[in-house]
């Protein structure tokens, strides 16, 4: 896409006195390419579709939280123009540096220091997941609260906000010790992978969508799969190939793109050293036609 970056300023998003707004919209192809005053936090509720950030593009799903700080570029986009597919629904939680500065003084230093990044350019952005749905819950109680403005909406306001940054935080920092909570992250990383094995997924990208280390990931590939990451991309494509040759009759040519493979040579090498048979003998020996 082509990265022409429009500046957002807070004058025009959010409200004066509040500092902040809490929104819900379905993703399209109007909103364009933009970077923005403010800091950003982006659930995804609903649909399918794509986020560009920066120079990344990652597909996204239900369960998904974004953070965006200051100055970081970013755009959420159907899969497809198509009518029939659906569109994420995004809800946003913006605030500014001025209410950022209010909740530090609510908050530990650790998470003072996080708050300040966001605001001053010097964090990258993150992304982590809610397994629980506990951060569904916070955003659907911030956009009731926004948009009904009961008695003491601004309290409930900056409360729950204070709670999504907390969790936000927890989640990205401070629960890879517990060996129940990183399971099940890793799961999530596994079901991703599952997802999108035909992509072009390095360990960096798959580093930035789980939130840990490059070698932290390794470590859990080798402790969960025994493998590592390599391998086991490796072995889900030939895994998904096994499953096409013996349940289609699709052209070998096709099933290597459709897994990934960038020719037709390299999947047919890589088949045989895993298999033992080309992907043309493996398929006479098991597919048998309904």
């Amino acid at each position: 896409m082509n990265h022409i970056n429009k500046v957002f300023k807070s004058q025009f998003f959010l409200q004066n006195n509040l500092h902040m707004l809490v929104n819900r919209f379905t993703e399209d192809f109007t909103v364009p390419y933009h970077e923005h005053d403010f800091i950003e936090y982006c659930y995804v509720a609903e649909g399918n579709g794509f986020h560009h950030i920066e120079q990344e593009t990652f597909p996204i799903h239900k369960g998904q939280l974004f953070v965006i700080p200051i100055g970081v570029a970013h755009v959420f986009r159907p899969a497809t123009p198509e009518r029939s597919s659906k569109p994420p629904i995004v809800y946003n939680c913006l605030f500014d540096t001025h209410l950022a500065a209010q909740l530090s003084t609510f908050q530990e230093q650790p998470i003072q220091e996080h708050l300040s990044s966001l605001g001053s350019k010097a964090s990258s952005y993150f992304s982590v997941f809610d397994r629980d749905g506990s951060i569904e819950s916070i955003m659907l109680k911030l956009y009731r609260e926004m948009s009904v403005k009961e008695t003491g909406s601004r309290t409930m306001l900056y409360a729950l906000l204070n709670q999504l940054i907390v969790t936000a935080y927890r989640r990205k920092y401070g629960e890879t010790e517990n060996p129940a909570c990183e399971s099940a992250d890793f799961n999530h990383v596994i079901h991703y992978l599952e997802q999108n094995f035909n992509k072009a997924i390095t360990l960096s990208e798959l580093s930035r969508f789980s939130g840990w280390s490059s070698r932290h990931l390794q470590r859990l590939f080798l402790k969960h799969t025994g493998q590592s990451f390599g391998s086991f991309l490796h072995n889900l494509r030939i895994q998904k190939s096994c499953e096409m040759l013996r349940s289609s009759s699709l052209k070998i040519g096709l099933i290597s793109d459709l897994v990934g493979y960038l020719s037709i040579d390299s999947f047919n090498i890589a088949f045989k050293k895993t298999v033992g048979l080309t992907p043309t003998e493996y398929r006479k020996s098991s597919y048998s036609p309904r």
